[in-house]
């Protein structure tokens, strides 16, 4: 199919939702115009024109089979999704999830978009919804005037929430002779874990408490997301707080001790040479200044140099089940798709796997062919029917999670009359075969796409995981 005689689509944004829509229409022989307005018009929270760039965490979540985050993984690398697969070939050190070297994996999906032959790059600032089929993906800081024409089609007032990023550490300045590495009971040992007595938790404690935060203009209302909170909010909520939260010392045995300390700050590693490090759980939108002195509280970061500091900013979506359908159309107008947090997600995987769906439900539109949804029981299509259908009262972005897909079905009595009812731990792996193996089957037989089986992280298993293989 050519570039002159094969349809095409519009896609507004080259974040993670629009580069890998862009990429998904793309695979199917349709031409994509793709808007991207940095670096002509850069944002607050940006600092590059890299397209995918990662401006909070530098991880895309847990994998392996308990984890949702590790299905929606493994759907999106089943079909060969663009984020995902620069992903894996920039992953860094991170346990059990899948966190990238931010400027590679950037550089990989910008270098994939860009030389696609039939994606074409336009660059600058894209002010109102153009005709025809559009894949919105303009993110969580959609600039005012397309925010405007946007509400202006969904015929629905836009909502918004802060959401803020953590302080990165040159390593460098990390004291290790107070600090070690290690993962949470056991796991491989690629944390820095900053420890605190009682003495020193209540004096970071007080200090936090005390510190300078973002001041909001007053047009602006601070609605934090409870996935992306600051440590200023969460520490508002009592001195304990923090502690049960992202500082919580569970499964890490001091070496000096051998005991849980009374609180743990951990750093996770940003580049692939291992000289930045990031405060896990650690957003804030402090004062730099204030910043500077909290952070220097923590044990072993005393000396701490701090490259690059934490931000907070404006994220914008959609009341997405007042606007959308499960295949992520605008119900006021079905040739336009919405994706990625303007879609009302919430998580760097979730933008790439609502970006995928667009772009491929838009290049089936262009196509002449019907929209789809993917099955319930897939993570992908969990999510989206979640978007479609909540509760619109009071709605906030989503996570995946293992509530967004329907139970297994109720366990049958055995042999002596009784039933077993399976743990959490033994149901997840059953859980995420059976989503796979459905998404897998969608996506071959109704959407038509070339599915490959992707590699599962390895794992102990149940005897019922074990008797459910993903489809080969």
């Amino acid at each position: 199919m050519t570039m002159s005689t094969s349809p095409s689509i519009t896609v507004i944004g080259a974040g993670l939702a629009g580069s890998e829509a862009a990429l998904a229409a793309a695979s199917q022989g349709v031409r994509v115009r793709l808007h991207e307005m940095r670096p002509v018009k850069m944002t607050p929270a940006h600092r590059s024109g890299g397209f995918a760039e990662l401006v909070c965490s530098n991880s895309l979540g847990g994998e392996g089979e308990r984890q949702s985050k590790g299905l929606l993984q493994a759907e999106l690398r089943s079909v060969g999704g663009g984020i995902v697969t620069a992903a894996d070939v920039s992953r860094l050190p991170a346990g059990n999830a899948l966190a990238v070297e931010r400027d590679e994996f950037s550089a990989r999906v910008t270098r994939a978009v860009r030389e696609h032959p039939l994606i074409e790059v336009i660059e600058g600032e894209v002010e109102a919804v153009p005709e025809g089929i559009a894949v919105i993906a303009s993110g969580p800081l959609t600039s005012d005037a397309l925010a405007a024409d946007v509400a202006r089609l969904t015929g629905s007032e836009r909502l918004s929430f802060y959401d803020a990023a953590a302080p990165v550490i040159d390593f460098a300045s990390i004291d290790m002779d107070v600090c070690w590495r290690a993962g949470r009971y056991d796991q491989s040992a690629d944390y820095i874990n900053c420890p605190f007595t009682k003495d020193e938790y209540l004096a970071f404690f007080g200090a936090l408490e005390q510190a300078r935060s973002h001041t909001p203009h007053d047009w602006e209302k601070l609605e934090f997301f409870e996935g992306c909170m600051p440590i200023e909010e969460i520490a508002r909520r009592g001195v304990d707080t923090p502690r049960f939260g992202p500082m919580s010392p569970k499964g890490l045995d001091d070496p000096r001790t051998g005991r849980w300390p009374y609180a743990v700050a951990q750093l996770r590693q940003e580049d692939r040479e291992g000289r930045l490090w990031s405060l896990v759980g650690f957003q804030t939108g402090l004062k730099w200044g204030d910043q500077k002195a909290v952070v220097q509280l923590i044990p072993g970061l005393h000396d701490a140099e701090i490259v690059r500091y934490g931000v907070m900013h404006r994220n914008t979506y959609l009341n997405a089940p007042q606007v959308l359908d499960s295949t992520l159309q605008l119900r006021a107008d079905p040739q336009k798709l919405v994706a990625g947090v303007l879609a009302g997600t919430e998580g760097y995987l979730e933008s790439a796997a609502t970006g995928w769906l667009a772009g491929t439900n838009a290049a089936r539109l262009a196509r002449g062919l019907e929209p789809l949804t993917p099955p319930a029981e897939s993570m992908l299509g969990g999510l989206v029917r979640y978007l479609a259908s909540a509760n619109p009262k009071n709605f906030q972005p989503m996570n995946v999670n293992w509530a967004l897909v329907p139970e297994l079905p109720a366990p049958q009595p055995g042999p002596n009359g009784k039933v077993r009812k399976l743990g959490k731990q033994e149901k997840r792996p059953i859980l995420f075969r059976r989503g796979l193996n459905a998404f897998m089957a969608w996506a071959g037989e109704d959407a038509g796409l070339q599915v490959t089986p992707p590699p599962v992280p390895h794992q102990e298993e149940s005897v019922e995981a074990q008797a459910q293989p993903v489809l080969r």
